[in-house]
């Protein structure tokens, strides 16, 4: 049976729509047979369509869960989420009723407490927020409230990209909308009092690192603080202050007035509010014990089409390639990465569960749930090559192993897939800064560098042995974030490819990493400030 894709049907109220879909049977052969699939698609937090104003959110039930919210109270608006074991989607994965809770716990005595929205997405393959803001900004903004009340915070936070214009739009205008209606509504309770904020952040990786996304927040460049972020406020407290940005943040035993801050990331607060409308037991209903609820997935790469969409967790990997991607586009599945955070999935195992426990137990991870699919045409070698020059790129250089390390990998890496007079030296070297990139390590992006790269080493030997063997010379892959979808393809920033170490798109590299970049003018302000204060007195 071929032709136009038949009806959706959708079961009213159930936040269910079972699609019926042509697969084409390709995940494990060649053969171009085709035939119609059910696949259950669900919408429990990406909507269908885009939700068009607040009132038609309202309409559907929005604002329930904040209504429940305020009627439980904080304490058991907390202990309703830890119940429902819902865990962070911006790639760790921690339980967010515990994150809630230690933050609660931890309150200051002199400031409130600030919710910070992680919108910043930027993982390459992921592309699962910008489609949630796009489609309903209104359950967002409703499990950002919902948190706030539970921790005591006066304040949300969204920090996104300036570079996110459709976002920003839709946030924005949301944003106002809530204003105007939730203070109108009674069951809103505490949210009337919690101000918004939108901070329009830089293009960089490590903005989406937690601790680096709130020295964005405070002003300055995001580089990656080296203390837990639930000890860190977003407000600057005590004469000498010291950290990653020289800024005093809260301690523990309450020796800080600095509040504690709760940053989630965007999928996360969005699965919020149906939770407190619905119930733990609701939510629990799907997915796996230890990886609750369901996943909003991207797939991206070598695949016959791109696409975002939510599955329960526990689904195979196969099945979302297939459902999302339909399939390899030449062959069959060889290797998939979990953006750049994660080792290589053989092909062999795509009937891996999407959970946590199960992507960790194969010896990789979900992370943020954007699969980069290759195939039998890809090179994976020059796929890990552009995992290692964008990381490399991407590093602050306040680790000086992550920086020069990850830069010799970069290199090396890109050597050997050129076969420019690539030699067994050059497989050795890749060997030794492999072990060591990840050497004192603040943040984790130098160990996703370490583990991809290992992963390669480990899995897919042979991948770069060939081309030391005669196998044609390729140019590194683009992997970079995704900035749009259209037509059933991604779009990657191809700014990247002209992107230096240095974090700018100057035409020959510094030297420089980002964070002596700083130094030096962190020096030279303190000179003129000096010189300033000398000449006044």
């Amino acid at each position: 049976m071929s032709g136009a894709r038949p009806p959706v049907y959708s079961t009213a109220g159930a936040l269910i729509e079972r699609a019926v879909v042509p697969r084409i049977d390709s995940g494990l052969s060649h053969s171009p047979t085709r035939y119609w699939q059910i696949v259950t698609t669900l919408w429990r937090v990406l909507d269908h369509e885009p939700v068009p104003d607040f009132g038609a959110y309202q309409a559907a039930g929005g604002g329930a869960g904040l209504e429940a919210a305020t009627r439980l109270g904080p304490a058991a608006t907390i202990n309703e989420v830890d119940a429902a074991g819902l865990r962070g989607r911006g790639g760790a994965g921690f339980p967010t009723g515990r994150k809630w809770r230690t933050v609660a716990q931890n309150r200051s005595p002199a400031l409130p407490s600030t919710v910070v929205v992680n919108a910043s997405e930027g993982e390459p393959g992921s592309f699962k927020d910008r489609t949630l803001m796009r489609r309903n900004p209104y359950r967002l903004i409703e499990g950002a409230l919902i948190a706030a009340h539970a921790v005591g915070a006066n304040g949300v936070i969204f920090a996104t990209k300036a570079s996110f214009h459709i976002e920003l739009h839709r946030l924005q205008s949301a944003l106002d909308e809530c204003r105007k209606g939730w203070d109108k509504d009674r069951a809103a309770g505490g949210a009337r009092d919690i101000e918004f904020f939108v901070v329009e952040g830089p293009s960089e990786y490590l903005y989406g690192e937690e601790t680096a996304l709130l020295e964005v927040v405070d002003g300055r460049a995001p580089f990656p603080r080296i203390a837990p972020p639930y000890r860190h406020g977003v407000d600057d407290v005590g004469e000498d202050p010291v950290s990653g940005a020289r800024v005093a943040m809260s301690g523990p035993g309450g020796d800080s007035a600095a509040p504690p801050t709760l940053v989630n990331n965007v999928e996360t607060l969005a699965s919020v509010p149906g939770i407190l409308a619905s119930g733990a037991d609701w939510y629990r209903s799907l997915g796996t014990e230890a990886s609750p609820g369901t996943v909003v997935c991207t797939v991206s790469g070598a695949t016959r089409r791109h696409g975002v969409g939510e599955f329960p967790m526990g689904t195979p990997l196969g099945e979302v390639i297939e459902a999302l991607g339909g399939g390899p586009a030449q062959g069959r599945v060889t290797a998939v990465l979990s953006g750049a955070a994660h080792p290589l999935i053989p092909g062999t195992q795509l009937d891996v569960p999407i959970s946590y426990e199960a992507m960790e137990e194969i010896g990789s991870g979900l992370g943020a749930a954007g699969f980069i699919v290759f195939d039998e045409s890809s090179d994976l070698a020059a796929a890990v090559a552009g995992v290692s020059r964008f990381l490399a790129v991407e590093s602050c250089g306040q680790c000086t192993p992550c920086k020069e390390d990850g830069l010799a990998l970069a290199d090396l890496l890109d050597r050997v897939c050129r076969s420019e007079e690539a030699t067994e030296h050059d497989l050795e070297e890749i060997a030794d800064h492999w072990q060591t990139v990840a050497d004192e390590s603040r943040c984790y992006l130098a160990t996703q560098h370490q583990r991809v790269v290992g992963s390669l080493l480990s899995l897919f030997p042979d991948a770069m042995r060939a081309h030391l063997e005669g196998a044609p010379a390729v140019e590194p892959m683009l992997i970079a974030p995704i900035v749009d979808i259209r037509g059933g393809r991604a779009r990657l920033d191809e700014r990247h490819r002209a992107k230096q170490p240095d974090w700018s798109f100057d035409e020959t590299y510094s030297g420089q990493s980002p964070a002596d970049r700083l130094d030096q003018r962190l020096a030279v302000a303190i000179e003129e400030g000096e010189a300033e204060a000398a000449t006044s007195s």
